[in-house]
């Protein structure tokens, strides 16, 4: 599968943003999706993760109530609607996908997932 994330931008402290992730192939309900992201000299980050069916998932504590994951399988569209923006989620954010058999399943450590988008840059200022 190929990811292609969108959305990132320029938002001041408190303003929001949605990033989208499009995926090619028709099997895009047979995999987990993450989202990850990276700040400028620092490792990269689990941020959120939805199951296969869209009815699990699961958030780092940092974005926990401010961010929101959710997927539309019809689309091959995963999404991050990102509110409360503050500079410290300043970061490249990644899309990833892995294949699993659980519908349930929720991945959340980044070395798991098998496909990777090329990252959309969020910037947030204060």
């Amino acid at each position: 599968v190929q990811l292609q994330a969108s959305g990132g931008g320029l938002v001041q402290a408190g303003g929001s943003l949605r990033l989208s992730c499009a995926a090619s192939g028709r099997t895009f309900s047979s995999y987990v999706m993450g989202w990850f992201r990276q700040a400028a000299g620092k490792e990269r980050e689990f941020v959120a993760t939805v199951s296969r069916s869209g009815a699990n998932s699961y958030y780092a504590d940092s974005v926990k109530g401010r961010f929101t994951i959710s997927r539309d399988n019809a689309e091959n569209l995963v999404y991050l609607q990102m509110n409360s923006l503050k500079p410290e989620d300043t970061a490249v954010y990644y899309c990833a996908a892995d294949s699993v058999a659980s519908m349930v399943a929720v991945q959340t450590v980044a070395r798991t997932y098998k496909y990777w988008g090329q990252g959309t840059q969020v910037t947030v200022s204060s």
